[in-house]
């Protein structure tokens, strides 16, 4: 497990949400389509807000390589023993490929789209949000996990 790595992944869903909440971007639409205000904004506990959505983003990052990683699941599949002669020969042989930011975004776009949309979108729903607001949390959601999933790929 490479924790620099789920911590550099974690930390980027702050970089994108940065922009992707942005005025410029979706910040402002977000805003009218939650019922959002400046104001409001203002008020919220901001250590209890960030510090959560980092922890959030921890246990995303800590689960996205058995989600991403192909060894990961190899070496579960044996029940956890990396030193089993099979699960070395197999890695040896096997172990480098689908290694890659691309790799990993496209499950992390898999992921975004099966099962980030469905669950943001039914919550949304019964809310009786705007698709708009669900798409633009479940892009976000989407971006994240690509960005998320390509960096544990690449950096194993």
């Amino acid at each position: 497990m490479n924790f620099l790595a789920i911590l550099v992944a974690a930390l980027s869903t702050f970089a994108l949400g940065a922009i992707w909440y942005n005025p410029k971007v979706f910040g402002t639409a977000w805003m009218q389509e939650s019922g959002m205000t400046e104001e409001k904004a203002k008020k919220g506990n901001m250590a209890k807000i960030f510090g959560f959505a980092f922890l959030f983003a921890i246990l995303l990052a800590f689960i996205m390589p058995t989600l991403v990683i192909h060894k990961t699941g190899v070496i579960q599949a044996a029940g956890g023993d990396r030193m089993d002669p099979h699960v070395l020969a197999f890695l040896k042989a096997h172990g480098g490929k689908f290694s890659s930011f691309k790799h990993g975004a496209l499950h992390g776009a898999v992921l975004g789209v099966f099962f980030v949309l469905p669950v943001l979108g039914t919550n949304s729903l019964f809310e009786q949000r705007s698709w708009k607001y669900i798409f633009i949390n479940a892009g976000y959601w989407t971006a994240s996990l690509i960005i998320m999933g390509g960096i544990l790929s690449a950096w194993q």
